[in-house]
């Protein structure tokens, strides 16, 4: 019963405390709701970092935007492309497929365009030297990579700046605490008022850092899926025709 009681005193005492406290800090901090009189209350140094956040958001948006447009068309295109470049190597007409593949700009069209010429030269002229299948892989594994680095352009930065923004943050947020505890040591006083300028501005600076990391991290998931998807695409795309190049070279020794 006896630590009941003291419980109970000690938390009517600590709450009343607390209320005293926010209440003092509530009349030092009401400008705060202002965004321009937090930007005003802030250090040289914690605007330097929250400058940094909103550029590396800015990169990041802009990144995003790119690729949802790229992989978009992409993905549009490839889906008119493959029924066409289809229809004209079940006919045997190889030119009329690397003049479809050379209209469209998707990831497909861009490594069968490359499989198909280089499998071209090989049949038409016997000064190439080497096997035409051989040279045809060779030249569909070369295209896969360009076109890979092509789709995976910007994702480096995105995921740079998912990953280090929150560090960024964090340096706002210590100099907002230094901050904090300077003026405890120029006020000479401890309550919530002393720190709260300090406060708020760490706050701010980590909300940004967060703010700016957490779609940039999801959106690198996603895009970095994508290119996943892709590059399947063209591993299969690669293999049937080489599959088709096995088939028609047969045809055409016999």
């Amino acid at each position: 019963m006896f630590l009941v009681n003291v419980a109970s005193l000690m938390f009517t005492h600590v709450a009343a405390f607390g209320m005293w406290m926010f209440q003092e800090g509530q009349q030092q901090v009401a400008g705060f709701d202002n965004p321009m009189a937090l930007w005003g209350a802030m250090g040289w140094f914690a605007r330097i970092i929250v400058i940094i956040l909103f550029a590396m958001s800015a990169i990041s948006i802009g990144v995003m935007i790119d690729r949802a447009f790229a992989f978009s068309a992409a993905r549009k295109q490839s889906r008119s492309f493959a029924p066409a470049v289809a229809g004209a190597l079940r006919e045997g007409k190889i030119d009329e497929a690397i003049r479809v593949a050379e209209r469209n700009k998707s990831h497909l069209a861009k490594v069968v365009t490359a499989g198909l010429q280089e499998f071209k030269a090989h049949t038409e002229s016997s000064d190439i030297p080497g096997e035409e299948i051989e040279a045809s892989k060779r030249a569909l594994e070369r295209a896969e990579a360009i076109v890979h680095a092509e789709l995976k352009r910007g994702l480096g930065g995105l995921a740079t700046i998912g990953s280090t923004a929150p560090f960024v943050g964090l340096l706002g947020t210590v100099a907002g605490i230094l901050n904090a505890f300077i003026g405890i040591s120029t006020s000479k006083a401890t309550g919530l008022a002393a720190v709260a300028g300090g406060i708020a501005e760490a706050l701010v600076t980590t909300a940004i850092g967060l703010f700016v990391a957490i779609p940039a991290v999801w959106m690198f998931n996603y895009f970095t899926n994508k290119v996943e998807a892709f590059d399947v695409e063209m591993d299969n795309s690669s293999s049937e025709l080489i599959d088709y190049f096995l088939k028609r070279s047969g045809k055409m020794r016999k």
